[in-house]
């Protein structure tokens, strides 16, 4: 039986009682603050703008590049920055230094306006095929030295897209670089078979004035997301990737040789698998983006060595004791009584997020009341220690949209706010 609908739907508090006792929760699980929390706490209440912000930490941050390059070099492969993960220029900017790399991949047709803009020297392949209106749109906007003709992969996934961007090409009287989409076991469309591949190389060779072969792109995420092991193995998994991915690059080589050249980009990988790629050389680059990060959806094992890097923090506005509910008023006492975790109730400064509660440990959310996005409640015991103005630190669930909801990212350096980042608009 549910406990919650027990304790709703039974009446009489003689009957509650005689059916809760022997299921109480156990003792408060709730801590103050650790010491990195204590020190980030007293910055942002000195310091900080007394708002939900997100922290990025630049020593783990640091720790994460330097994980991420380690592997790189051993598998003697490039690094791409995914941006739709990092979105922010200075971040991108940060890492893209420290791990010496000026390729980007870029999702969004504004942001890659911005990217040609903001990086005139990088290299940008598209994560995923945009319309070839979006494609249009992007060079009635750009401005400045990056050449497209140059700098820029097109990521298409078939015959069909293909025709659309020639057409473009010829209306544009410009030459596009097109990379090909690979199915490599991800099915989220791309290139499935080679007679696809054929007809979209078929196309590319025939109109050289207007387009050129660049590579291809296999994203392949699951083969480290630690699927159950009744669908095989990381290690079987990443086999027929590459038998895939294998198969692709040889019959593009053999079958269509005067389109293949040195330095193409043949891209691959994803945050969760870029380190198996270290066990092959037919890709030239892996991607990355959120292990940069590590939102708790990226708390798996490929990714051990990896340590968070981004939290978001708000204030308590209101700490107001035990939890209760609308409309049950004192039967509300029964919930912190059954639950010590339900003792203390805060309402934090906005809410709703995809992230989950991380400091003071115990703190959870209350299904009962309800989310909200104005002023979250949030519940805890005695032990969390929170007072008003105190902050509540939660970890993202994933470090794409979510970045892009509080305004300047708030870098920090040992605990202390060191530079403002605006993000993506």
């Amino acid at each position: 039986m549910n406990r919650r609908k027990f304790l709703v739907g039974t009446a009489g508090a003689g009957v509650l009682l005689a059916g809760v006792g022997a299921w109480l929760r156990p003792a408060d699980k709730g801590a103050p603050y650790s010491d990195y929390f204590a020190r980030l706490n007293r910055e942002l209440k000195t310091q900080g703008p007394m708002r939900p912000v997100m922290l990025i930490d630049l020593d783990r941050l640091d720790h994460n590049i330097d994980v991420v390059m380690q592997s790189v070099r051993r598998a003697g492969k490039s690094l791409r920055l995914v941006e739709k993960s990092l979105p922010s220029p200075q971040l991108l900017d940060y890492i893209a230094k420290r791990a010496g790399t000026q390729r980007l991949m870029s999702f969004h047709q504004p942001f890659l306006n911005h990217d040609a803009e903001r990086f005139p020297e990088s290299d940008i392949l598209l994560g995923k095929p945009l319309p070839v209106r979006s494609a249009q749109l992007f060079y009635e906007a750009h401005r400045g030295p990056f050449d497209p003709a140059r700098q820029l992969q097109w990521l298409l996934d078939t015959p069909e897209r293909l025709a659309q961007y020639l057409a473009l090409a010829k209306a544009l009287n410009i030459r596009m670089r097109i990379n090909i989409e690979l199915d490599v076991g991800l099915h989220r469309g791309g290139v499935q078979d080679t007679a696809g591949l054929g007809r979209m190389l078929e196309l590319i060779g025939a109109n050289p004035q207007h387009l050129e072969f660049a590579g291809f792109m296999g994203y392949d995420p699951f083969v480290g997301m630690g699927v159950p092991g009744i669908l095989g193995s990381p290690e079987a998994l990443f086999a027929k990737v590459m038998t895939l991915y294998d198969g692709f690059v040889d019959y593009a080589r053999t079958q269509h040789p005067t389109l293949w050249r040195p330095g193409l980009t043949l891209n691959t990988a994803g945050s969760p698998s870029y380190r198996m790629h270290e066990r092959e050389r037919t890709s030239s680059e892996v991607s990355v983006g959120s292990a940069l990060l590590k939102p708790t959806h990226y708390d798996l094992p490929s990714l051990e060595e990896h340590q968070p890097a981004a939290y978001i923090a708000t204030p308590v506005l209101k700490s107001t004791g035990a939890v209760r509910i609308p409309a049950l008023d004192g039967k509300s006492a029964l919930f912190s009584w059954w639950d010590p975790n339900q003792r203390e109730t805060f309402f934090i400064y906005g809410g709703n997020w995809m992230a989950e509660p991380e400091s003071p440990k115990g703190l959870q959310f209350n299904g009962l009341y309800g989310r909200s996005s104005n002023q979250e409640m949030i519940n805890g015991s005695h032990a969390v220690g929170l007072g008003v103005d105190d902050q509540v630190f939660l970890r993202p669930t994933q470090s794409e949209s979510i970045l892009l909801q509080f305004g300047d990212l708030l870098a920090v350096r040992d605990g202390r706010i060191v530079e403002q980042w605006p993000v993506y608009s």
